[in-house]
């Protein structure tokens, strides 16, 4: 019987229901919560960044969302407020859309 002790998507154990496995589950406190997300954003990213072919690439960017909108409720904010904050330091300091590569910078003081 493998083991995964990991967070999962919420009907995770559904799917695995259907497919006629049994699975043992519990809800994870606050402060457990928090970590686990973490580790799932590093786990998405990981698999984001071994992707080969951009369907899977984009697969692992919509996972990597998922767990980033979950992050910012912990944060108390809303997907709506972490959005209209990544708008503001965009129109602040721009975005990456044109590439712009920083390769020093020389202090004339």
């Amino acid at each position: 019987m493998p083991v995964y002790n990991k967070l999962v998507r919420d009907r995770i154990p559904e799917v695995i229901e259907a497919s006629g496995k049994q699975c043992r589950t519990r809800l994870l406190e606050e402060a457990e919560y928090k970590r686990e997300l973490i580790a799932k954003l590093h786990e998405e990213l990981q698999e984001y960044t071994s992707a080969q072919e951009s369907e899977h690439a984009l697969e692992e960017l919509a996972d990597l969302l998922e767990v980033i909108r979950a992050l910012s409720e912990v944060h108390g904010s809303t997907w709506e407020q972490l959005d209209a904050l990544r708008q503001r330091k965009a129109d602040a300091r721009g975005g990456f859309r044109d590439r712009v590569y920083l390769i020093d910078v020389e202090d004339r003081a």
